[in-house]
């Protein structure tokens, strides 16, 4: 494994649709253990293979209950991932990117979302999330698409420093 540099706007790849992916191989793999680790060492909680440069359908997502910092976070893979249910409430929240760096927006989201795709194996898999999680999966999906955050917000500004801290990043 090894960390990969981190894409950042004006790059033209976050702005274009990412391919499908069709065959599962080694590289397949390293580029997701090479994800896995850019996104915990940026930190963030989510990264979408654009923003490593790389034009497929694959995003990680790694996240756990915020009121308990001591619980394991869940480490999701997923291989052309797309949303095939939503919930009917939107909420709106603050949102960051490793793509977009010192900007964070307002960005209205909806509160669950079923996402189905394939995982590292091959294997389909179908995830309920809802909360922050949902949030999460809509966001590096859309980067998938060529759309970020900042497409979306109602809202863009430049951080304090104390709300840096606070917010989760993808």
């Amino acid at each position: 494994m090894s960390k990969r540099e981190i894409v950042t706007l004006p790059d033209p790849i976050l702005r274009r649709k990412a391919r499908k992916v069709t065959v599962f191989n080694k590289d397949l793999q390293i580029l997701i253990d090479d994800m896995v680790e850019t996104m915990r060492e940026a930190p963030g909680v989510g990264l979408a293979a654009p923003q490593v440069g790389v034009s497929s359908r694959v995003i990680v997502v790694e996240y756990g209950d915020d009121e308990d910092d001591e619980a394991p976070k869940k480490l999701y893979t997923l291989v052309n991932p797309e949303i095939i249910q939503t919930s009917s409430d939107i909420e709106s929240g603050v949102e960051a990117c490793l793509s977009i760096p010192d900007l964070v927006g307002d960005v209205e989201r909806f509160l669950q979302v079923t996402v189905k795709g394939i995982n590292r194996r091959g294997q389909p898999v179908r995830i309920k999330a809802s909360g922050w999680l949902a949030r999460i999966f809509q966001h590096e999906i859309d980067h998938l698409d060529g759309v970020l955050y900042v497409d979306r917000a109602t809202k863009v500004w430049k951080p304090k420093e104390t709300e840096k801290e606070t917010l989760p990043a993808d």
